[in-house]
């Protein structure tokens, strides 16, 4: 039988580490920021925008960029407000 039974040892020198996992989200945020350029750059066309009363022209690209983060914070408030009450549940059945 083998002394480890699965997984590196701990003093493996070449084992996964905060570093790289940060290093790994930075090459990934860097690929996706040229992706954003190249959409900004494609979609500089005006677009009418029309919002609860509010009218003006803006970049195309910047529109579609606004609406999606607008939507991406709904989604984070609609999930954490899932997590704290699924805390809660979990705090009051101990």
């Amino acid at each position: 039988m083998s002394e480890h039974a699965s997984g590196p040892p701990p003093d493996d020198p070449l084992r996964g580490s905060r570093t790289s996992a940060v290093w790994t989200g930075v090459v990934g945020l860097g690929l996706l920021l040229v992706l954003l350029i190249i959409f900004i750059a494609q979609n500089t066309q005006e677009a009418e925008v029309n919002f609860l009363g509010w009218s003006g022209t803006a970049p195309q690209s910047v529109a579609l960029l606004i609406a999606t983060a607008a939507g991406l914070a709904l989604a984070v408030i609609a999930a954490s407000l899932r997590i704290l009450q699924l805390r809660r549940r979990v705090r009051r059945t101990r």
